[in-house]
């Protein structure tokens, strides 16, 4: 028997007896590690809502600076409130899922595959109003992690702030002015972000 095989046996013999000697105080090895696997547990949950809050405060700047010159980011961001025509918004992301019924209702375009939802209204064939829906996959990271505290604590107090009934629901509407435009936050509740509107002040 060699010196590998004698150290191995001996490794094996001291935890056997370890783990014997644990059971006879009614303790087994499971129970001394459940505190540091709840732990690493606590700390990866942890590590991830950082990531989804860092991603969301990511999402909620990108509006910022567009919003002055009447702009979302992404891929609308060549589409301007009050300039662009229908026919741009349809040459820049396609048809809408839903097309408007009347000249002043939304065109919808559905979130799919990681890509944001939007709606869109027009006044004499100009874009009217843009709203933003966020995305469905990951929405933590995006429309979905922004609270008012994060908005009011990175943006400040809001122009204004209204609340008001949508169908059984009750929503608060934060306004930024930001130059000739304004962005409107749809609150379900202060930790649920609906949706943001663009549109001229």
């Amino acid at each position: 028997m060699n010196n590998e095989q004698r150290i191995s046996k001996a490794v094996i013999a001291l935890t056997v007896a370890g783990t014997v000697g644990l059971a006879g105080l009614g303790i087994t090895p499971a129970v001394l590690s459940a505190p540091h696997a709840e732990a690493a547990g606590h700390s990866e949950a942890a590590a991830a809502d950082s990531y989804a809050a860092k991603e969301a405060l990511k999402t909620l700047n990108s509006f910022y600076k567009p919003a002055l010159k009447g702009q979302f980011p992404g891929v609308v961001g060549q589409l301007t409130v009050g300039k662009s025509t229908r026919q741009d918004v349809i040459n820049t992301i396609g048809e809408p899922s839903i097309t408007r019924k009347h000249a002043d209702d939304f065109d919808l375009y559905s979130a799919n595959m990681g890509s944001p939802g939007y709606a869109i209204s027009y006044k004499l064939n100009k874009i009217r109003e843009i709203r933003y829906y966020g995305t469905n996959v990951e929405r933590q990271t995006n429309i979905g992690g922004i609270t008012m505290k994060m908005l009011k604590q990175n943006w400040y107090a809001p122009a204004s702030t209204t609340t008001f009934k949508n169908g059984d629901s009750t929503q608060t509407k934060l306004t930024y002015h930001r130059g000739a435009y304004k962005l409107e936050f749809i609150f379900n509740s202060s930790t649920d972000l609906d949706h943001i509107n663009l549109l001229k002040k």
